[in-house]
């Protein structure tokens, strides 16, 4: 596996769930910006299309020894392959069931909260329906982190599942960043914010964190 191209933007959860999981498993890779805003959302460009028919990212390319190319989007499918691929460091529990517990924690999060506050929801609520859209987000996103953090409580140790990261720590900490642009008050989650603090202190997460990123608007 040689040449990783990460197609991405700056502020896509998505995006930075598999920058995090390539940092932590050491594996290089292209920064291949696609703005989400710009020429109407590049995303939705036939070229990209091309790529990723749902025109969402992240969308990750590479080559393989024998020269053929290969493409994954979707970030928990990508990160599914690469701890399939390249085991150590793990993502994921050695424990069956402490594993199914951090798929669920990431599924939580990749299914319920994040596509409900999407750019593509968000725009159509505002422009179509004409309604709050950062309301609308922030709810859900309350929502959703209020169960997470039940959920999160009886497994937690320094991160979401006992003391390894886990794919549930790399959805949390997207997901409260999140959280923070839509106004949402983060203080009912004592664990979550913890286990944030814990993951912000690795250099995998420190290098995927959207301030860093190449096409990172300016502050």
């Amino acid at each position: 596996m040689k040449a990783l191209r990460l197609h991405s933007y700056w502020r896509s959860s998505a995006s930075w769930r598999v920058r995090v999981g390539l940092h932590f498993k050491g594996l290089p890779f292209e920064y291949v910006a696609v703005h989400l805003l710009k020429d109407g959302g590049q995303h939705h460009s036939e070229a990209y299309r091309a790529l990723n028919p749902m025109r969402t990212l992240p969308t990750l390319e590479w080559t393989e020894e024998d020269g053929s190319q290969r493409r994954l989007s979707q970030s928990l499918a990508i990160l599914e392959y690469l701890e399939a691929r390249f085991p150590a460091p793990a993502l994921l529990p050695k424990d069956t069931y402490l594993q199914a517990k951090a798929r669920m924690l990431a599924e939580m999060v990749n299914s319920g909260i994040q596509p409900l506050q999407n750019l593509s929801v968000m725009q159509r609520i505002k422009s179509e329906l004409k309604a709050d859209d950062k309301a609308w987000s922030a709810y859900w996103n309350a929502r959703g982190l209020e169960a997470l953090e039940a959920a999160v409580k009886p497994l937690a140790g320094r991160y979401s599942v006992g003391d390894e990261v886990s794919f549930a720590d790399i959805c949390l900490v997207p997901q409260l960043y999140g959280a923070r642009r839509f106004g949402v008050d983060l203080t009912p989650y004592p664990t979550l914010l913890r286990i944030e603090a814990a993951c912000n202190e690795l250099p995998a997460f420190q290098a995927a964190h959207p301030d860093r990123q190449p096409d990172a608007a300016p502050a």
